[in-house]
């Protein structure tokens, strides 16, 4: 199917997942034909996403599910990165508090800092690192903040508040993030997910030299994140953004450039 016109001006597209491309296990309306049309027309293509509850080849594994096509380095998630800096900051062996998914407690082990989860030392961790997964309880918000009180660093994942699914919108890492801040009167020393800067450099290496457009449900990530980076940036409203909250936004310095219903809606022509 032929791309629009606004999706002809550009060489590459750094794609969003959640509420972009599906919502939950539900891929977005003719989101699969989207993809195929870029692909088609030799457009490259990089999915970034905050949600670390996978490993990027799990991702990948999800999209085929889905239907859509995608390969190990078109995955660019906040979690790999994550552990590879926090690895960099700390002498390795450092010892690590984690809240995440097994995803992402195996990507800080991986970078070399020791994780104490589950053991006496967890409050005494050089590190804590926050995310957010469905098992989340007390005794991890206690250790968290014991651990900061007493001089750990703060390293928070996202800002994301929520993330979309069916049935509405779910807790996300940002806001166990905030319930750590507030117990310790104290904001997070580094916050690495969207729309931080990071994510867009490892992007704009795997890409190449090119026109980009980032494309997300997000203003507080995907938007705000695109204009950080200096890329033009695209809405669409199948996630965490309705149109009620565009109004008045799109004109603004600092509002996307583009705001469409879907991805679909976006790249294919009418």
């Amino acid at each position: 199917m032929p791309l629009s016109a606004i999706a002809r001006r550009y060489d590459h597209f750094l794609i969003d997942l959640d509420g972009c491309l599906y919502v939950g296990d539900e891929p977005t309306d003719r989101a699969g034909e989207a993809l195929a049309a870029l692909r088609e027309a030799r457009k490259r293509i990089v999915f970034m996403t905050n949600d670390v509850s996978r490993t990027p080849e799990e991702f990948v594994r999800k999209l085929w599910r889905l239907g859509f096509q995608a390969s190990l380095a078109e995955i660019i998630t906040a979690g790999a990165r994550r552990a590879r800096t926090a690895a960099r900051r700390r002498q390795e062996g450092g010892a690590a508090f984690v809240i995440g998914s097994r995803a992402l407690i195996d990507h800080v082990a991986q970078a070399g800092l020791r994780v104490v989860n589950n053991t006496e030392f967890a409050t005494r961790a050089d590190i804590v690192i926050v995310s957010d997964h469905r098992g989340f309880n007390y005794v991890e918000l206690r250790v968290a903040t014991q651990a900061v009180l007493r001089g750990a660093e703060l390293i928070g994942l996202t800002r994301d508040r929520t993330f979309p699914m069916p049935d509405g919108p779910w807790p996300a890492a940002g806001a166990v993030l905030a319930a750590i801040e507030t117990a310790c009167d104290r904001v997070a020393d580094e916050v690495v997910g969207k729309p931080e800067a990071g994510m867009y450099d490892t992007a704009r290496d795997r890409l190449g030299e090119g026109r980009g457009l980032a494309i997300g449900d997000r203003l507080d990530a995907d938007v705000a994140g695109a204009r950080r980076a200096g890329l033009d940036s695209a809405l669409v409203l199948t996630g965490a953004t309705d149109a009620a909250e565009v109004t008045g936004v799109e004109q603004e310095a600092g509002g996307p450039t583009f705001v469409a219903d879907s991805l679909a809606a976006l790249v294919l022509t009418p």
